[in-house]
């Protein structure tokens, strides 16, 4: 198998490096101090001289564009509140740490007074042991009364992994407290006859927030005694509820509370977040309450080399013969082979399950040509894997019997990994919250660490790697969630009164819009009103009315054709594209394909497979305006935020040559079309704009039709959504306009921030959509600038330099600040994965240059 796609005498993959192979490996210090390093720090090699070993190779320096370096950092201690038991403390002194950092301290002292706090700080930086003092030590208070359960705790993980990686640390840590501290894991893989001695006995429940919506809140009376005593909630990982997923969560958040206060309690709120801008802001919306913020960091942190890597291009060509470069899977698995050689501990970071499985493979194989022992100590490591196999690889990485590992974000949510010494990032995981949480993993003993991040072929990381003072002069993101959305709000209102019945008093919990939809669900005869309050009406839970993670709908099954065996599901929203007749579909390491999509019995059909190929969908879309809330001037055209119609039909698909990318066909598909109520920004041109930038009839479509992918591609850095959750029409006459126009939308019903995130940060998105399609060294448009890999109409027409003039007219004419027209309500931040595929338009039909 060819993975080196680089043109006659640049194959590079082991070409600088030792090939001796590595005979030995110390294992991870387990509990070792913060701030001290560990015993085989000095043995290591700098971050600086395994960078410099990576880019020995013949044409590898010229890859890296950018190195920043980041200097180590000294911790400051503190002591812990007198108010913490002697006991808890002895506990902690045991594991190690003999002092708390400054900040594990406040966020104790801020918990013990009944304050609801967020921690925002670096990776590795001690946030458990922050929330974890205060929470045991209250525990160790209920343990003493009489029916030994006076205080419970609850704590919510956006992954089961990372929720049963916690109970082992809290188990760890409490040993010493004997059986006063009880806790246990309650999710979808509990056993039922586990579960009762759950709700009657533990005393520090970990479970997520699904399994809060349907399993715990509508089977509240069998909860009461722990709600009952519950003295706290801890938020994990809280910066990944965004966008829709987290607006569900803020709701849930909100029934928890109204059934807190029924049994009478009022728990403090304790939240873990990675470093992100305005986390007070964001807790506040998360939960519904005023929020204290924690956010100067004082762990220690060793030296940091961070490189920006652009893989080269190849002999290939793409769509109308665009240059294609190396993928950045093949380029990631070239890395970690090479750092495995050196017998540097890494993790590789991707962002798809088969992403991770095809760089372990491929490191595999390079090793084995060097060494078959050293092929062994590469695995991949992602979500759907078996609990006992997910925990096999943990231990062999802690061991040190693995040196390097391909993972999905199933690791950077899932366990707490120390004493790596290098990150590789394949491809901008989205946000830069999430790009330094990555990074982060590396160096969290307090030793030095490398991070790579390795740019895809697209417009966003391509200009990322050519820009590092947008990555490394900017603070992170702060975070999108609209929990006033009604398509959000509504399921769980009608959740809510089932659980008790929706009073007056309820409605300032839920939000400004509640009571204009109590009339619409009455009328809908999903609630009805008695006396002074609303009923759930209906037979069926109300509880699934909505999948929190999902857009509704209900679910495709994935069935294997030959012996009618369930794989697996996929919402209802993203069928279209991902199970369509004849996609490719990776289940636990084995590949199917779909012989066939059922859309009335919501059932695919597949087989087991080994294409050569992978699938991507194209779509199109039309759209049109229903109101129109904001609109600003921008010289004579004219900026816009509003309610959008989207008419969206899947129509075909690509296959796409595994590690290289290369197109090797399309075919069409007949599924219905699919509309979608949402929110949208949108730009007109006049006429005499067009003018000035020379577009002419002629090349007025592809012009849009570029500006509109590449602003697609960029608005990810500024809206910080991800790129599949976000779609786009361009359109050189729109009937509701009547001009020229370009949309980008939310990709869920009634949006979810990212299109008034867009509206307010305009003038800034635009002008970096104008250098990220200026800058590009290709002739007449690629990958990396205008091309979409999801466009409808095959990428054309496409006009490169048509954009840069249009975009640069446009820009001339915008107000200093653009978007802060008062009109609409600021949501401020960061969005969510795994939405729908992004579209285009009739005329003209584009989508996410991603």
């Amino acid at each position: 198998m060819a993975f080196n796609h680089l043109p006659a005498g640049v194959h590079d993959a082991l070409g600088a490096l030792s090939v001796t192979p590595v005979t030995h490996s110390m294992p991870m210090a387990k509990n070792h101090r913060p701030g001290q390093p560990s015993a085989d720090t000095a043995s290591r090699p700098s971050p600086g001289a395994i960078l410099d070993r990576l880019a020995s190779g013949p044409s590898r320096s010229s890859r890296i564009t950018h190195t920043e370096h980041l200097p180590p950092r000294p911790g400051r201690h503190a002591v812990w509140p007198d108010r913490i038991r002697a006991e808890v403390i002895a506990a902690v002194q045991s594991a190690g740490i003999e002092h708390p950092w400054a900040h594990q301290a406040l966020a104790a002292e801020h918990a013990l007074d009944g304050e609801s706090v967020v921690v925002s700080t670096g990776t590795a930086s001690g946030k458990s042991l922050a929330y974890l003092v205060p929470v045991l030590s209250r525990l160790l208070d209920g343990s003493e009364a009489p029916n030994g359960r006076g205080a419970t705790a609850l704590y919510l993980a956006p992954t089961k992994a990372l929720a049963a990686d916690q109970r082992r640390s809290v188990k760890e840590l409490s040993q010493p407290l004997g059986t006063a501290i009880r806790p246990a894991v309650y999710d979808g893989d509990t056993p039922v006859e586990e579960r009762e001695w759950v709700r009657q006995y533990a005393n520090y429940v970990l479970t997520n927030p699904d399994m809060l919506h349907r399993g715990i809140l509508p089977s509240h009376p069998r909860w009461s005694s722990f709600l009952k005593s519950l003295k706290y909630v801890v938020i994990d990982e809280c910066h990944t509820y965004r966008g829709v997923f987290g607006s569900h969560v803020a709701q849930v958040l909100r029934r928890l509370r109204r059934l807190c206060a029924r049994y009478g309690s009022d728990p403090v709120f304790l939240l873990a977040s990675a470093t992100a801008a305005d986390p007070a802001v964001a807790a506040q919306r998360l939960t519904g309450l005023p929020v204290v913020e924690i956010a100067d960091d004082a762990s220690p942190r060793g030296e940091v080399v961070f490189a920006l890597w652009e893989p080269p291009l190849t002999d290939l060509h793409g769509e109308k013969g665009a240059p294609v470069r190396r993928t950045a899977t093949a380029e990631t698995a070239d890395l970690l082979t090479d750092l495995t050689v050196q017998g540097v501990r890494s993790v590789a970071f991707v962002r798809s399950r088969r992403g991770a499985e095809l760089i372990s493979v491929i490191a595999q194989e390079r090793l084995a040509e060097v060494d078959r022992s050293l092929a062994r100590r590469v695995a991949a490591y992602r979500g759907g894997y078996l609990p006992e196999e997910r925990r096999a690889l943990e231990r062999a990485l802690h061991s040190g019997e693995l040196l390097g590992l391909a993972a999905t974000t199933a690791l950077e949510l899932g366990i707490d990994v120390s004493g790596l010494d290098a990150v590789v990032i394949a491809g901008y995981p989205g946000t830069r919250a999430s790009l330094w949480q990555q990074a982060g993993r590396a160096g969290r003993s307090g030793q030095g660490a490398l991070a790579v991040l390795v740019a895809r072929d697209d417009p966003l990381d391509t200009f990322l790697v050519h820009h590092p003072e947008a990555l490394f002069d900017q603070p992170v993101e702060s975070t999108v969630l609209d929990p006033d959305n009604p398509y959000v709000l509504a399921p769980h209102l009608c959740a809510a009164a089932a659980e008790l019945p929706l009073t007056d008093d309820d409605l300032p919990l839920f939000g400004p819009t509640t009571a204009e939809l109590l009339p619409q669900l009455e009328a809908a005869k999903l609630l009805r009103r008695r006396t002074k309050a609303w009923h759930w009406t209906r037979r069926e839970r109300a509880a699934d009315l909505t999948d929190i993670r999902g857009d509704g709908g209900n679910p495709v099954q994935i069935v294997e054709a030959g012996t009618g065996r369930l794989l697996g599901t996929v919402d209802a929203g993203s069928a279209h594209t991902t199970v369509h007749d004849g996609a490719v579909h990776l289940h636990q390491g084995l590949t199917y394909l779909v012989k066939h999509l059922d859309l009335e019995d919501s059932v695919a059909l597949v087989e087991e497979a080994n294409p050569t190929y992978s699938t991507t969908a194209r779509d199109t879309t039309a759209i049109s305006v229903l109101e129109t809330d904001v609109e600003i001037p921008w010289g004579d055209g004219r900026l816009c935020y509003g309610s959008v119609e989207v008419t969206n039909q899947v129509v075909s698909f690509l296959r796409r040559r595994l590690i290289t990318g290369e197109v090797l066909g399309e075919t069409k598909l007949d599924l219905p079309p699919r509309t979608l109520r949402t929110r949208a920004v949108w730009w007109t041109v006049t006429e005499d704009q067009l003018d000035a930038a020379r577009v002419n009839p002629e090349i007025l479509g592809g012009a849009l039709h570029a500006a509109e992918h590449a602003s697609i591609g960029m608005l990810p850095l500024f809206a910080t959504c991800d790129r599949w959750d976000i779609g786009g029409v361009s359109v050189p006459l729109h009937p509701d306009t009547l001009l020229p126009t370009v949309f980008v939308y939310d990709g869920h019903p009634g949006g979810a921030g990212f299109a008034e995130r867009a509206f307010h940060t305009a003038r800034e998105w635009l002008t970096a959509t104008l250098e990220a399609i200026a800058s590009c060294e290709c002739e007449a448009g690629c990958p990396s600038c205008i091309q979409s890999p999801k466009c409808g109409n095959g990428n054309d027409p496409l006009h490169k330099r048509g954009a840069v003039r249009l975009l640069t007219v446009l820009l001339k004419g915008a107000p200093a600040v653009a978007g802060t027209t008062s009109g609409v309500g600021a949501t401020s931040g960061v969005g969510t994965t795994g939405g729908p595929g992004a579209t285009g338009g009739p005329e003209t039909v584009a989508g996410p240059a991603g």
